[in-house]
């Protein structure tokens, strides 16, 4: 394939997903102004937004590439069917999805300890990550497969779709389901 024509496929393929992707990074920043009264009420939270959405990114990019190299070499079919490769990587990745989510909250909590500044609870902190780590990782594997599998079936190369994808996916959810967590957070207090 020439140069050319090739850098309009992959621009055909990626444009409308990072216009989507542009939407879904507005609609991460409406929830996070949303959430401004609850930083108040968890101080730390606004540390753990970055390093929380930054894993969603990693841990579920890492998914989306093992889909699309299964999928390029033949290992996976399209389509939801018992896979042991599929099953080994979905589960991997959501322990490493909710493992990360629970670390960011010991972490943060540790490092704003140690800085001296204020901080929620400790198990406020864990706890709003782990719900968020949870749902998250139910979403974003899901997602995932769904619009990895359909853009393939549809002729998308799926190297094209993971980022945007994992990215979109990763703030619009990730930030909702922080929100989510908190005020579940709030219930239980």
């Amino acid at each position: 394939m020439e140069f050319r024509s090739e850098f309009w496929s992959i621009y055909r393929e990626t444009l409308p997903i990072l216009v989507v992707a542009l939407g879904g990074g507005l609609f991460a920043g409406l929830v996070l102004e949303g959430m401004l009264e609850s930083v108040e009420r968890f101080p730390g939270l606004l540390v753990m937004v970055p390093v929380f959405l930054a894993t969603r990114g990693n841990v579920y990019g890492a998914l989306g590439g093992r889909i699309s190299s299964g999928l390029h070499q033949g290992l996976l079919a399209p389509r939801f069917e018992w896979n042991d490769r599929l099953v080994n990587a979905v589960v991997a990745s959501f322990i490493n999805g909710i493992g990360i989510s629970i670390v960011i909250g010991v972490i943060s909590w540790g490092a704003l300890a140690i800085l001296g500044r204020p901080s929620a609870a400790f198990a406020e902190l864990v706890g709003i990550m782990l719900i968020a780590g949870v749902l998250t990782s139910f979403v974003m594997i899901g997602g995932l497969l769904v619009l990895i599998f359909t853009g393939y079936k549809l002729g998308y190369d799926p190297d094209n779709l993971v980022g945007p994808i994992v990215t979109t996916l990763g703030d619009i959810f990730g930030m909702a389901f922080l929100f989510l967590s908190v005020a579940i957070i709030e219930v239980m207090l």
